[in-house]
């Protein structure tokens, strides 16, 4: 089925999707996963997003998303301006990242709380994203779905008890991948749903015995 956006592409400032639109996309995801509001910010920019980025407006476009503008905030070109208003301090460099795509950036970011996060991500075209790491972990989401980002112990049974409490509410499991860097090590697992996953799951999930840390990325509309 071609999607809407395949036809006439998002609706945003600047001049173009793939550096622009995905970029303040790449931003906001990261501000999400965070938790926090970010107060520092190392943007490592990589192929395509390091060598005509700045042309494009690539830099402003993932500040903006990290301060939270959406694609079609006017403010866009005024991101650096309003991240010094809002403490936001950030530096960018290039970065050859290997067997990525071309416009990928890896984040490094800490929160006004001391939360840290790494998270590597790609504008694949027309406004869409990939993240593809997170803390050093092979991942693959798009923010196109209601998204649970679990980090849980290698215990056995994590899973189970997770999809049993999704089917409490009757969510619909559209995708799931589940990571990890060694045996014995612990597990990124991310789940994409069809339906809007309840807070009281999320809490449920939070007190299952090994889970470590729960991100409950809500999907855009």
């Amino acid at each position: 089925m071609i999607d809407i956006f395949d036809i006439m592409g998002p609706i945003m400032v600047g001049p173009s999707s793939s550096h622009t639109a995905g970029a303040v996309r790449i931003g906001r995801m990261a501000r999400t996963l965070l938790g926090d509001e970010p107060v520092q910010a190392a943007l490592h920019l990589h192929g395509s997003f390091a060598t005509t980025g700045v042309g494009h407006g690539t830099d402003k476009a993932l500040i903006a998303g990290l301060l939270g503008m959406a694609a079609d905030d006017l403010d866009i070109p005024l991101s650096f301006d309003i991240a010094a208003d809002r403490g936001l301090k950030f530096v960018f460099d290039e970065l050859d990242l290997r067997d990525a795509h071309p416009n990928s950036v890896q984040m490094e970011l800490t929160g006004q709380a001391g939360r840290r996060l790494n998270m590597q991500a790609c504008s694949t075209g027309g406004g869409r994203i990939l993240v593809t790491k997170l803390d050093g972990v092979d991942v693959s989401f798009t923010g196109d779905y209601h998204t649970l980002i679990i980090q849980n112990m290698d215990n056995r049974g994590s899973l189970a008890d997770v999809s049993t409490a999704l089917s409490l509410a009757g969510v619909n499991v559209a995708s799931m991948n589940m990571s990890r860097s060694s045996k014995g090590s612990n597990v990124m697992m991310i789940l994409e749903t069809d339906d809007p996953i309840p807070d009281y799951i999320v809490q449920l999930i939070e007190r299952q015995p090994g889970i470590l840390q729960v991100i409950h990325y809500k999907k855009e509309s």
